[in-house]
Parts: structure tokens; sequence; C-alpha cells
């Protein structure tokens, strides 16, 4: 008699699972990197040296005079006044300065946009022999000071009759606003498509219905961007205005803040800080409103428009 052993099986058991390993990892704790910090500090400090000159010569304005005189000039005002403002007008021709400014600054953006333009779209879009070659040399005119053309521009302007005008203004400072003007217009000329230029060439559009109807429309930006830039400078010019302008009407706003010095160079400061305010307060507008769509024109291609 023969007992048949029951074959032995080997069964493979899996190790039981541990507490641990249903549970979902655990995150990691960032913390805030090195670079991060200083990055934050830094720009905290660039915009306290920016808004703070602008917020102590609003709080100033409204400081009486005498408070000014004899007290802390960095320390809060004691009283507030408004009679700053009022005696800003009185003391200096501020209306008719900012009306010539604005004059000023029109005509030169017109200028600058219009040359500026229509010569990056002959440079960059049309082409040409020595295209880059002209590029350059507008480019060279960025480091030219503008020192060196007041005493031609002068005898000039004596020579035609030109002195005491507006176009003696306007002329210099969209003429050494173009170089830049040009280069940002070029660079934004480069992202637009051939293709599309092609296209509206096939349907049989020539260079400068396509200058109106393509490359206009989708500058828009980039001219808000040119006229921002420039008009900071054109506003606070001195150098061409106090050179070529000889009479109190077409006197510009650095002009202008000039006649609040009066004998033996006393200063009304409270009333000129307050001019001040007066005059910076319409560019500071403008760019507050415009200032994304100049960022914009900054970054973005003709591939966006």
């Amino acid at each position: 008699m023969t007992a048949t052993a029951a074959p032995a099986t080997s069964a493979i058991t899996a190790p039981a699972p541990s507490p641990s390993d249903n549970q979902p990892p655990l995150r990691r704790r960032r913390n805030p990197s090195l670079h991060g910090t200083l990055s934050k500090v830094i720009i905290a400090l660039i915009v306290i040296v920016q808004v703070y000159p602008l917020a102590w010569l609003f709080i100033t304005s409204l400081r009486t005079e005498l408070d000014f005189a004899t007290g802390d000039p960095f320390a809060l005002p004691k009283a507030i006044t408004f009679d700053n403002y009022a005696r800003a007008f009185e003391t200096g021709n501020l209306g008719m300065n900012i009306l010539n400014s604005f004059i000023v600054t029109m005509g030169a953006n017109l200028l600058i946009v219009l040359l500026g333009m229509m010569a990056a779209y002959a440079i960059q879009v049309l082409g040409f022999r020595f295209s880059r070659f002209v590029r350059g040399l507008f480019l060279i005119g960025i480091i030219v000071p503008v020192q060196i053309a007041l005493v031609p521009l002068f005898i000039d302007y004596a020579a035609i009759n030109l002195l005491d005008t507006y176009p003696s203004m306007i002329i210099p400072l969209a003429g050494f606003a173009l170089p830049m003007s040009i280069y940002l217009f070029c660079s934004f000329f480069e992202y637009i498509p051939r293709e599309t230029y092609e296209a509206a060439s096939l349907d049989g559009a020539g260079p400068y219905r396509i200058f109106g109807l393509i490359t206009l429309p989708l500058s828009v930006n980039t001219v808000v961007t040119v006229v921002l830039v420039n008009s900071i400078f054109i506003w606070n010019d001195f150098i061409f205005a106090n050179t070529f302008v000889l009479s109190e009407e077409l006197k510009t706003i650095p002009l202008g803040l000039q006649n609040y010095i009066g004998a033996m160079g006393k200063t009304d400061w409270t009333a000129t800080f307050a001019a001040v305010c007066i005059t910076i307060t319409p560019l500071l507008l403008v760019f507050l409103v415009l200032n994304k769509a100049m960022i914009q024109g900054l970054e973005s291609g003709g591939t966006k428009g």
C-alpha cells in the first residue's frame, strides 16, 4: 500500500503593504530663494526712489511758505493750502508755457512718427541697395550730442529768419529723435511676415496702399511707444528752447519756470513746486493711461496684430 503524498505547492506571498504606502507623498516645503528675496528688495527700493520725489514734491506744494521756510522741509506739512497753485499762475505765464510745450511736443512727435515710420518702411520692408548701411548711419545719430548743433543751427536760423518760432524748436527735436524711432520701427517691421506683403502685392496693392492698410494699423502700439518715449524729453527740453526762443510769448515750461526766481536770486519755492506739479501732471496722466500700449509696443510682433 502506497501512500500518495500531496504535492507541495510553493505559494509566493507578497509582503503586506505598510500603512505608509497608502499615504500620499509629502510635498516639500519651498523656502523662498535668496534670489527671489533680493529681487523683491531691489524692486521695492527702485519704486521708493522713483515715487518718493514725486510724493515729496506734491506734499511740499501744499505747504505754506512760512512752514517750508522755518520748518523741516522733509516733514509733513502743519497746514495744507492751495494758495501756492493760485500764486503759480500769478507769478508766471504758466498757461502760455504749457500751451507752447504742447504745440512743440505734438509738432515734433508728428514729424518723428511720419518720417521715422516711412524711413523704416523703406529700409526694412521695401529694401534697396545699401539699406543696411543707411540704417547704420541713422543709428550713429544716437551717439551724436545735441550741443554740437546749437551754433550752426543758430546761424542758419538767423540767416533765414527762423529764430524765435515754433519750427526752430520742433525741427532739431524731431531730427535728434529720429535715429531711435527708426530703430524701434525697423525692429517691429522685422516681425511682420513677408507673406502678408506678398499676398497684398498679388491682390494688386502698391507700396503706398500696403503701408496705409497693413503696416500702419499693425504699428499702433509701436507709435504709442515712440510718442511716449520722445514726449518725455521734448516736454522737458531746455537747451533748444533756451537757445532759439527770444520772446516771452514762445517760452516753454522749462523756460517759464525761471520766472519764479525773483530779484537777488530769491525763489518762491512753494509756488515753484506747485508749478512743477501742474506741468508734470498731463504727461504723467498720459503715461499712466497708455503704459500698457507702450509695453505691448516693445514686446509684440507683427504676428500678434
